[in-house]
């Protein structure tokens, strides 16, 4: 059906876990004001819509698409949880293989996979980055936060991360302190909106290559995203640069369980190639 809002889940193959997120799979015809109203009324943290591939993108013919993602405040460059349920909903209905996505971002190759029962669905970021954080910026999200600094984990430095979209990476000294979530939501917002920032990525060590993690998006205007590939992503590009993790690794990020949506994303990071790879199970949700 012609415009048709599908719901999946990403990051977990239980559709009460993960991040739930809309995908339009032919957006053809709809406005930018129409697909906000779609992902508005939807209400999950974003919505993708699927359109005709730019010329030259490249791909097999009828695996390659336009994607925008869009919140329900407004549109983002690049979404990791909807492309992966976007993939998921995709393969269940062309087959496992790979997919091409023409994003705001850039282009972001998706690779289906059929694991067990289902599909496992693993993006590759366009060029991530980093950058420094003007310790009065930082100041200002400690206290939006509601955090003393003592509560941060000093082999964590804050920085932007970026790999598809804009990331302020914390790191929390304990897991008591990542579970303690809560802030001024206005006051965070107005600094992630001058800082181009999409979420907040919080983060807490739980091993070698085993992290929890928890993203504030009052941007999109939810108090909490569930599951965030693009800030996995980031974060990927983050402690690989910082040298927290080998160039040569896979990480496991647990997210959600602080709401009672836990989700497991894979992060792989690769020697010889900047890009990372993100990775998850995906279910429809009923």
């Amino acid at each position: 059906m012609t415009n048709e809002v599908l719901r999946y889940t990403a990051f977990s193959d239980d559709p009460a876990g993960g991040n739930p997120a809309g995908v339009v799979v032919d957006a053809g015809g709809l406005d930018e004001a129409a697909m906000l109203k779609i992902a508005a009324d939807l209400g999950y943290s974003e919505t993708a819509f699927l359109t005709a591939p730019p010329e030259g993108l490249g791909g097999e013919e009828g695996r390659a698409f336009t994607v925008r993602y869009f919140s329900p405040k407004a549109e983002v460059p690049f979404c990791g949880h909807a492309t992966v349920a976007t993939a998921v909903a995709l393969g269940e209905r062309i087959g496992p293989g790979e997919l091409v996505f023409a994003t705001r971002a850039g282009t972001v190759p998706v690779s289906v996979t059929r694991e067990g029962g289902g599909l496992r669905a693993t993006l590759t970021s366009v060029e991530p980055h980093t950058e420094d954080l003007d310790p009065a910026d930082l100041a200002e999200a400690l206290a939006a936060l509601d955090w003393p600094a003592a509560d941060l984990d000093p082999a964590f430095p804050p920085r932007i991360a970026y790999a598809g979209a804009r990331h302020l990476v914390l790191g929390a000294a304990t897991r008591a302190r990542l579970a303690d979530l809560a802030y001024d939501f206005d006051r965070l917002e107005a600094l992630m909106r001058r800082l181009d920032l999409t979420t907040v990525q919080l983060v807490h060590r739980a091993g070698p290559a085993e992290f929890h993690v928890r993203n504030p998006f009052p941007v999109g205007g939810v108090v909490e995203d569930p599951a965030t590939g693009a800030a996995a992503a980031a974060f990927g590009a983050y402690a690989r640069e910082l040298g927290l993790v080998p160039a040569d690794a896979v990480l496991t990020l647990h997210q959600g369980e602080d709401m009672g949506r836990p989700g497991v994303l894979t992060v792989e990071l690769r020697s010889g190639d900047s890009r990372v790879r993100v990775g998850g199970a995906g279910a429809l949700i009923p």
